[in-house]
């Protein structure tokens, strides 16, 4: 495929080139205009980006997994957020795709409860010694308390079906007061190891998906499982902050009354441990993905479907009064379902390596703070499915930010999104996609370039992040862009530019042209780690302003994200 992306790129510069210089003038598109008005406040940015997640829990203080946790603390001026499933699984710790476990609770030959928090504590010490907050998930059954517990472990892998994973641990608790003793002995262990000051500051939740295979429970014993891990998490720390339900795409009609069955309930229901109605919830969620394809021979993304849940989620939140101004954390944010499914079992999950994650995340995440102004509620965070995975070949086309250690492209954009800084200052750009053109996309043969900007800034700087994406994976001419910045407080200006594309920022090109080596030799490992680093695509620069005004002209390559960052 990169051969054949090639052919066609140079038979369209053979095209270019047999172009004479007056027929250039005449095909030459104008260049997109874009203007940020430093000015202009138009609301808070909160960093919604700086949430992430994965299956397997047991990657978490693994060498690679502490290099990444490492990183991804550090290019947030706030703490970053991380959800993990299998915390509660039962089982000795090893990891597999899809799988995890801490063996956190056992019973003895009378049924007593035995508590083992080692694996778990291990896992949190990596988060919390870094600055890094658990989304920390209840969940999933042990097999001592599991109504259905055999078979337990899976030992699923990609190409087999998905329902394979969905064994013992997804099955409600054979006792619900145990259930609930456990939840409270975790949060109080949790108080007692790092503090109540820290744990207050951590986000609970119950489960994950509870709408699909996940739980084998009922709707209702799915309330019942919450309001007895509501008690248990208040009992222990009443400040402490629990949330659900975690439910798939609102868009999909059965998620949808899922979800809207959980906030009935949690508002007016009867309490199955209090008997009284309603239920406390701190904080909403429910998930929000893609759905890419193979068209014509290439992948084409589908960014409407993520948009419509996230608008569908919205919407339900907001037509519960009560409920409404409650933060929604929404639990996993991405452009397709199963981070595990790689390349070779799933052609449509070609675009994980390079550019065209890196751009269709900033193209997601840049509206989301918009689209939650608009519909009134009170988005906090968005989870970004994505870790990195153990033992698998180099660029082997799972959804993660790394590949043994080396950072892939779609990590520099989070980079970018952590450089921002200040609230939300006006866009203008009358060639961008609206949401509602993206939507359209979803069912349209023809498909448009989305060439956008978001900007922020503050006292004595600007930022401003601008994509060039398009659902199709297909070579194209890039886009000339004139972005203008209005109201600089200042004459001169010190640019930096940094850029995401085929050679910048951008470790699987470097791979590539080093042979897509299995494995990379120590030499080549270390130049494809400062290959996967962001770049600076030109030296710091001067800029000098007139009148406030700025203008600055530059090329940005299709799925190419740069940024832009003024000082004075």
């Amino acid at each position: 495929m990169r051969h054949f992306f090639g052919f066609l790129v140079g038979l369209s510069f053979a095209g270019w080139a047999a172009l004479t210089p007056a027929a250039c003038a005449q095909t030459a598109p104008a260049p997109v205009a874009i203007t940020v008005e430093v000015a202009k406040p138009q609301g808070p940015l909160p960093p919604v980006w700086a949430y992430f997640g994965y299956d397997e829990p047991n990657y978490t203080y693994m060498p690679d997994g502490q290099k990444l946790l490492t990183e991804l603390a550090a290019l947030s001026p706030t703490p970053v957020y991380v959800r993990a499933h299998n915390l509660l699984t039962s089982g000795d710790g090893s990891a597999a795709l899809k799988w995890g476990s801490t063996n956190a609770y056992t019973e003895d030959k009378k049924g007593r409860p035995v508590y083992d928090w080692r694996i778990v504590d291990r896992i949190f010490d990596a988060y919390v010694s870094r600055g890094m907050k658990p989304i920390a998930q209840l969940g999933f059954m042990p097999e001592a308390l599991s109504t259905h517990p055999q078979p337990y472990r899976h030992h699923w892998a990609p190409g087999q079906p998905y329902e394979q994973i969905y064994t013992g641990w997804a099955y409600p608790p054979k006792d619900y007061q145990k259930w609930g003793e456990l939840v409270y002995q975790w949060v109080r262990h949790s108080v007692a190891r790092y503090g109540e000051a820290e744990v207050k500051t951590w986000r609970w939740e119950l489960w994950n998906e509870p709408d699909i295979s996940y739980w084998k429970g009922t709707a209702a014993e799915y309330y019942q499982l919450y309001d007895y891990s509501e008690a248990a998490v208040h009992r222990a720390l009443p400040a402490a902050i629990l949330g659900g339900p975690e439910t798939t795409d609102p868009r999909n009609e059965h998620a949808a009354t899922y979800l809207r069955g959980f906030l009935d309930h949690c508002v007016s229901g009867k309490n199955y441990v209090t008997g009284q109605p309603g239920t406390r919830l701190d904080y909403l969620s429910f998930h929000a993905k893609g759905s890419p394809q193979v068209v014509d021979g290439h992948v084409r993304m589908n960014m409407g479907t993520q948009f419509d849940d996230i608008i569908a989620g919205f919407k339900i939140v907001a037509s519960y009064p009560t409920l409404r101004r409650l933060p929604i954390i929404i639990g996993e944010n991405d452009p397709e379902g199963c981070a595990a499914c790689g390349v070779r079992t799933n052609p449509a999950n070609a675009y994980r390596n390079g550019t065209l994650y890196a751009s269709y995340t900033a193209a997601v995440y840049a509206r989301l703070s918009e689209l939650a102004a608009e519909y009134q509620v009170n988005l906090k965070g968005a989870v970004s499915w994505s870790f990195e995975f153990e033992n698998q070949p180099w660029f082997a086309g799972f959804r993660d930010l790394a590949t043994n250690g080396v950072d892939k492209p779609v990590l520099n954009v989070f980079r970018m999104l952590g450089m921002m800084r200040g609230p939300r200052v006006a866009v203008s750009n009358p060639t961008a996609l609206t949401v509602p053109d993206i939507q359209a996309q979803a069912q349209a043969q023809s498909q448009r370039p989305d060439i956008g900007a978001l900007a922020t800034a503050d006292d004595h700087s600007a930022a401003v992040l601008v994509w060039h994406y398009h659902n199709d994976a297909l070579p194209a001419a890039p886009a000339e862009v004139a972005l203008t910045l209005q109201g600089i407080a200042a004459s001169q200006a010190l640019l930096q530019h940094y850029r995401i594309d085929e050679d910048h920022s951008n470790a699987y090109a470097a791979w590539q042209a080093l042979g897509s080596p299995q494995p990379p030799t120590p030499a080549q490992q270390a130049a494809l780690a400062q290959a996967g680093q962001l770049a600076l695509l030109t030296s710091p620069s001067w800029i000098t302003t007139q009148n406030g005004q700025a203008v600055l002209h530059f090329t940005l390559p299709r799925q190419g994200v740069s940024l832009l960052r003024l000082s004075w």
